[in-house]
């Protein structure tokens, strides 16, 4: 009896791997592929060849939610490039990182009666007993980051928020993880639900890596503001809490892997060794340069933060001008060690060879 049932166990066993075993291949094959998609270089220009000329003589105001971000940083620095080639003035408001602060900077913006104001980098609901003024004002809007969907965001008067495809970023580090361990990902997510587009970048995140057959170990919810003073102590905390079976942390941006080292260190983990940091955006500076030294972050699916500066001041103009938004998804890149030198990595940015300045330039000239 005892050999009958172990002989059954077996062949239950060797049942399910057939079974199993093309679905696994399948998930794993599929995840390649995603993952080889976007870590190609990106040569081509897809975004807009048409649209109003450029409008004489403006002012615009950024309320940024705090330069200390690297992605906030880039995207601040493509709108002051491009607000340069089509001849606006451009004056930066600092929030800081608080909800206080972007209060305080949307009323600064509103007494200054700019011709427009660039939202960069926090939740548009957040703020919108202002931005209703704005609107009233009729101020026209355009944002970065405030909302988990590309395009208008009318409910607060935002003509054009601009971002990659949130759900694709998402999807594309969630599968390199599931890649990079062979199919068994043990992973901790962060996130900050203060931001819509951070939960919706984690949810996702997390559906993928189940939908695969990986371990979501942590959900965390963490304040990116206060990243610096946090995540050396989570990070040691989770370290000791699950070991060897944290394979990967995944991020909604680069911020959270900017104070990990050093408690990874610490525990005596190597700069490449596990758990390995994968980011869903944004593609900072100091991102970049983790991946080319090999220092406690493996990838960062990275957004063109210049170009999406320039996109932004494009959005600006067509308001300006009384036309729809120009309907562009900028492109995402999955950046690691081996394709960190190509679309701009010697500028520690995703800066594709597309000639997107020159488009645009092209467009406003008409």
């Amino acid at each position: 009896m005892r050999r009958r049932q172990l002989l059954a166990s077996a062949a239950s066993a060797v049942f399910a791997i057939v079974i199993a075993g093309p679905a696994f291949a399948d998930a794993m094959t599929d995840a390649r592929a995603v993952v080889a998609k976007y870590a190609s270089k990106v040569e081509k220009w897809d975004g807009p060849t048409t649209g109003p000329k450029a409008a004489a003589d403006k002012s615009v105001v950024i309320v940024a939610a705090d330069m200390k971000n690297g992605g906030i940083l880039g995207v601040v620095n493509g709108i002051e490039e491009a607000a340069k080639a089509i001849g606006w003035k451009v004056n930066v408001l600092d929030s800081a990182g608080s909800v206080e602060g972007r209060t305080a900077s949307f009323g600064q913006a509103l007494t200054l009666k700019p011709n427009g104001i660039i939202i960069a980098g926090f939740d548009a609901v957040e703020q919108k007993p202002a931005m209703a003024e704005a609107k009233k004002a009729n101020i026209p809007m355009v944002a970065w980051h405030a909302a988990p969907a590309v395009g208008p965001v009318d409910e607060v008067g935002v003509f054009a928020n601009v971002t990659t495809d949130a759900m694709e970023v998402s999807k594309a580090a969630a599968d390199y993880a599931f890649v990079d361990a062979g199919g068994k990902p043990g992973v901790v997510i962060f996130t900050d639900s203060t931001y819509a587009i951070a939960i919706a970048k984690a949810d996702k995140m997390k559906a993928e890596i189940e939908a695969l057959g990986g371990t979501v170990l942590e959900y965390v919810d963490t304040p990116i503001a206060e990243t610096s003073q946090r995540m050396p102590q989570l990070t040691t905390t989770l370290l000791q809490k699950y070991g060897e079976k944290w394979t990967h942390s995944l991020a909604i941006n680069d911020i959270y892997f900017d104070f990990m080292g050093p408690a990874l260190s610490s525990a005596g983990i190597p700069g490449d060794g596990a758990p390995k940091s994968v980011a869903a955006g944004d593609g900072s500076e100091s991102a970049y340069q983790r991946i080319r030294a090999k220092q406690y972050q493996s990838v960062t699916v990275a957004e063109p933060l210049n170009l999406q500066g320039w996109q932004l001041v494009d959005e600006l103009n067509r308001a300006f001008s009384g036309e729809k938004w120009s309907g562009y998804v900028s492109p995402l890149h999955v950046v690691t060690v081996d394709n960190v030198e190509f679309d701009g990595g010697p500028k520690n940015s995703f800066d594709p060879d597309n000639g997107y300045r020159d488009a645009y330039k092209a467009i406003w000239s008409k």
